[in-house]
């Protein structure tokens, strides 16, 4: 495979992974790319340690209480591995069925993001799928796996928020005037994935002539790169805004800088960022 040419399907079994493998395989079919299906094994966690009964229960019965709980151990192993390699082949005949030739097909052992950036060096594009975890009543949190790879991978995160993908008709990038939301302009400028779609440069709040300046210059560059865009201004702060913009538009993507802010920044007021992937109900594109 090319130097930073291949669309990683990061697939895990849970509710959004038929979207995550749909979802690559639209995007390598854009971008004329490879395709690659991983799932990545977590150590799992030892069991629970018996404690020292041998003078109550007899000598030697803690070695074969040890002995059962390693076996139990390996197990566990074995099955992982088994509903894992069964997982990949039936979402490579998924993908072959869809029109991706040959996808590769990956099991790693290991923490998620520490498996990616391996994979980095050859990767175009990761996509992911979202699940959330509540934290409180009410109170949703990202899942910190995905925040955890699009804040260390420099390639882009493509995230599904939804158990079912559909093909978006059309984009919206959330757009700040900062150097992140250009940077994430030029990006779309240069790259396939989008080539073709409606865009739409959504910038939130009220802004100044200086941000105002900088969202017809982004319309321009798009336009110059071959895209029809409009923009919109859209009261509100965006963690509000745009998942209700994207919600009235319905089959959307939407494009979104990642983390800009300063690291102590988001520690202290949070991430517009996190917030949008949390919230929002169509895939997020995360350009770095």
């Amino acid at each position: 495979m090319n130097t930073h040419d291949t669309v990683y399907a990061c697939i895990d079994g849970l509710a959004t992974t038929h979207a995550v493998v749909d979802g690559a395989c639209w995007a390598a079919q854009r971008l004329r790319a490879p395709m690659a299906l991983l799932h990545t094994l977590q150590r799992p966690e030892p069991m629970p340690p018996v404690g020292d009964y041998s003078g109550v229960i007899g000598m030697g019965a803690q070695d074969v209480l040890l002995q059962r709980l390693n076996t139990l151990d390996e197990e566990r192993s074995q099955v992982a591995q088994q509903a894992a390699r069964r997982m990949l082949a039936e979402a490579q005949a998924h993908a072959e069925a869809a029109g991706v030739p040959s996808p590769q097909v990956l099991l790693r052992h290991g923490e998620l993001t520490d498996v990616l950036l391996e994979q980095e060096p050859s990767a175009r594009l990761f996509v992911l799928g979202r699940q959330h975890r509540a934290t409180a009543a009410r109170k949703l949190r990202l899942d910190y796996r995905v925040e955890g790879v699009i804040r260390s991978v420099r390639q882009p995160v493509l995230v599904m928020t939804a158990p079912d993908f559909t093909a978006p008709r059309g984009f919206v990038i959330a757009f700040d005037g900062s150097d992140t939301a250009r940077r994430a302009v030029h990006a779309v400028a240069r790259s396939p994935l989008l080539q073709g779609m409606a865009g739409l440069l959504a910038l939130a709040g009220e802004p100044t002539l200086e941000m105002l300046q900088a969202l017809q210059d982004a319309q321009d560059h798009l336009e110059q790169a071959g895209f029809e865009v409009v923009t919109q201004i859209v009261p509100g702060v965006p963690e509000q805004a745009l998942p209700a913009l994207l919600q009235a538009r319905g089959n959307m993507l939407l494009v979104l800088g990642a983390y800009g802010h300063s690291r102590i920044r988001q520690l202290i007021v949070g991430s517009t960022t996190t917030a949008l992937l949390r919230l929002c109900t169509v895939p997020v594109l995360v350009l770095r």
